[in-house]
């Protein structure tokens, strides 16, 4: 059921922060001002006014890579051990199952736990176009409408990446169940795309290249060019197996497939570049071609742990996503990015905490470049944390990227609107009990 959200300009036209994370780093008692969904004024060290926020207030927080209905798969794949290529059949298996209105109910809850959880934007990485077997619906954008729906009634910022996949391999075709994700060549899948225009200020619409083993290096050109512009983003080196079909066919990496196909540059996006050479990274680097790293979906499935330091380095902005919602929380990647390469490299101080937080919060990989940041003239996107629960009790409030959970979000205001208040979701009563119907029904 939806419900309107309180939009009273008395309830967040000034918000008094105890804490807030500014560019600079955390502040005391912050004050911000609001007009309709842009901040317009952001002070320090002011005494309490209007609407009083205890704890951290910091940016919301971007989820820059989603497959919605991943989130089915939560919980119920562990005892098969596998690889990522058994996990796949399964999420194939989900797939074959969804429908506009199935897809729309389910992705509706899933992102309504996303904003639960402190994200206030999300790209989503979009292949499931067309009906089983690749039959088109009435609506050839059925799929996309029900997605932009489901954002909508979460109360979500939402890029959906309009994915182009058109084969099942190096020089393989679809099989039945990948046919609903193709559209026979990338100019049909253009024509496709360009027909969408979604008459809602909430969403924007971006592209994806699945992967190079889902479209062939000959289509790739025509992707980026429709892109021109807008969020490309890819799924890169994701798996070995990728690389060393890659090697084969085409003689060279993925990335350098890539990069002389023109994919690569300041609006594209690599997700996962987990097996990555040094050149692969180095290009990555110069072009400005950012890298969203999925850490708990990455070791969910067993896929490694990438280079994110050496991503960086190089020039490679980094950001972060909850990819197949084996976990959805903003807090648990962010600090994934830091413990992973804890792990990876043996050494601990990776990446500082404004490194993390600048992650967490890049909205820019999404195409929403005005969000992400507590300044003058930003998106009035905001998410409250609590410093006081068990989790967090007693740390300092920059530590909460270590210490909070999900669990610890008790406020989100979304394009000045308050989608959240006191951990209940103001657009959607009872996520919870709809994901679970949704799920269950799947299942069966």
């Amino acid at each position: 059921m939806t419900q309107p959200a309180s939009r009273s300009p008395a309830d967040h036209s000034t918000l008094w922060c105890e804490y807030a994370w500014l560019p600079d780093g955390v502040a005391e008692s912050v004050r911000i001002e609001i007009d309709g969904d842009r901040i317009t004024s952001v002070e320090a060290d002011l005494p309490r006014a209007g609407t009083i926020l205890n704890g951290l207030t910091m940016p919301g927080a971007a989820n820059g890579h989603s497959h919605a209905f991943h989130r089915a798969l939560r919980g119920r794949t562990h005892g098969e051990q596998g690889t990522f290529w058994t996990w796949r059949e399964r999420m194939y298996d989900i797939a074959e199952r969804l429908d506009p209105d199935s897809y729309y109910r389910l992705a509706r809850a899933v992102y309504a736990e996303m904003v639960l959880a402190g994200y206030t934007g999300v790209g989503e990485f979009h292949y499931l176009h067309h009906a089983p077997g690749g039959h088109r619906y009435d609506d050839p954008n059925a799929m996309s409408t029900a997605l932009v729906r489901a954002a909508a009634d979460a109360g979500l910022r939402l890029t959906l990446l309009d994915t182009c996949y058109l084969t099942g391999g190096f020089g393989t075709e679809l099989d039945e169940r990948q046919l609903r994700f193709g559209d026979g060549d990338a100019h049909a899948w253009a024509e496709r795309v360009e027909a969408f225009v979604p008459e809602t200020g909430h969403v924007r619409v971006g592209a994806a290249v699945h992967s190079v083993r889902a479209v062939p290096a000959d289509q790739l050109p025509m992707v980026a060019e429709w892109a021109d512009g807008r969020p490309l983003h890819v799924h890169l080196s994701e798996q070995r197996a990728e690389n060393a079909q890659c090697l084969a066919r085409h003689g060279r990496t993925p990335t350098t497939l890539l990069a002389e196909a023109g994919v690569l540059g300041e609006h594209t996006v690599a997700v996962h570049a987990t097996h990555l050479t040094g050149d692969d990274i180095g290009q990555l680097g110069r072009s400005g071609t950012r890298s969203c790293l999925c850490p708990t979906t990455e070791r969910d499935l067993g896929d490694g742990i990438g280079p994110a330091r050496g991503l960086s380095d190089a020039g490679s902005r980094l950001c972060l996503g909850s990819d197949s919602h084996a976990v959805i929380d903003p807090f648990e990647e962010a600090r994934a990015l830091e413990l992973d390469e804890r792990l990876a490299g043996e050494r601990r101080g990776r990446f500082g905490v404004d490194e993390l937080m600048a992650a967490a919060t890049d909205h820019g990989a999404i195409g929403w470049p005005e969000a992400g940041r507590i300044v003058e003239g930003a998106a009035a996107d905001l998410v409250s944390v609590d410093l006081g629960s068990v989790r967090t009790a007693g740390t300092a409030p920059d530590g909460a990227l270590f210490a909070a959970t999900s669990a610890d979000v008790r406020d989100v205001l979304v394009a000045g609107r308050w989608v959240v208040r006191d951990r209940a979701h103001q657009l959607i009563r009872h996520p919870e009990s709809a994901l679970a119907r949704e799920i269950g029904e799947l299942w069966q």
